[in-house]
């Protein structure tokens, strides 16, 4: 097989990324693309999603997935029901001490990073089954794994969308439905920039100060991850080559949960 050929190997599927128009979600995006999948870009920047489906020419679903007269069943079962390959990345951060943290923000936090996946799964996994393939790939992060002051929500969500993504593979695998979570650390990312300012200032420390003092202490590699090295995961966790892997969860973070 010619490495030309070997790149094509999700020829014919069709998967859909949410928060693909930027960060984590647009390198998975073009990862799968290029290995020859039709991917459908979900994101509420609706010019964002478009522009980055028009790249590689994928479809584009402008969508706020808070919306929840958006997520009917009616809605996701036509969006979905083709669906080979889902990869749930969107996610939102808010950084407070539990005392001060509004209860909405964790709502909300809560409702975009376990109760959206589940709907998406819900309505995905019925063709995936009838289909006998599907690929169920979940953003989650080391925080599902471990755990840091100021997060509650955050860390909370990702913990119950690892249970959610090991209950899926658990009823999927009789169908050839695999579902996993990649755990990266923090990733060059547009949501992970916007926390410098909340971290300096829930840790008292200058702005300049928090890659070295917070976001990268744990790690034995003392770098950001690129979200390109998320996405080679995920187009890997896509194929066949994968298809024995389900209920995993993969760190890339620097050796961060080593400890």
């Amino acid at each position: 097989m010619s490495p030309a050929t070997q790149t094509q190997t999700l020829t014919g599927r069709r998967a859909l990324v949410t928060g693909g128009a930027s960060g984590i979600g647009a390198a998975a995006a073009r990862a799968l693309a290029a290995r020859g999948a039709h991917v459908i870009v979900a994101d509420k920047d609706r010019d964002g999603s478009e522009a980055m489906a028009a790249s590689f020419g994928g479809s584009s679903w402008g969508i706020d997935l808070l919306d929840s007269a958006a997520l009917t069943d009616d809605r996701l079962a036509d969006a979905l029901g083709e669906i080979d390959i889902l990869v749930n990345n969107a996610g939102i951060q808010h950084i407070s001490p539990i005392q001060d943290f509004d209860p909405q923000d964790f709502r909300r936090i809560m409702t975009l990073m376990v109760e959206v996946p589940f709907l998406l799964i819900r309505a995905a996994v019925p063709g995936m089954y009838a289909r006998g393939f599907g690929r169920v790939i979940n953003i989650s992060s080391v925080h599902g794994l471990r755990a840091s002051p100021f997060k509650s929500a955050y860390v909370a969500a990702k913990h119950g969308l690892e249970g959610l993504s090991k209950v899926t593979a658990l009823e999927g695998g009789e169908y050839g439905v695999t579902s996993n979570c990649i755990n990266p650390g923090y990733v060059r990312t547009p949501l992970v920039e916007k926390q410098l300012a909340d971290q300096a200032r829930v840790h008292g420390i200058p702005e300049a100060e928090v890659l070295a003092k917070v976001m990268l202490t744990e790690s034995a590699i003392k770098r950001l991850v690129e979200p390109e090295e998320v996405a080679s995961l995920v187009a890997w966790l896509a194929g066949d080559e994968a298809a024995m892997v389900t209920g995993a969860s993969y760190t890339i973070d620097g050796g961060w949960s080593a400890r």
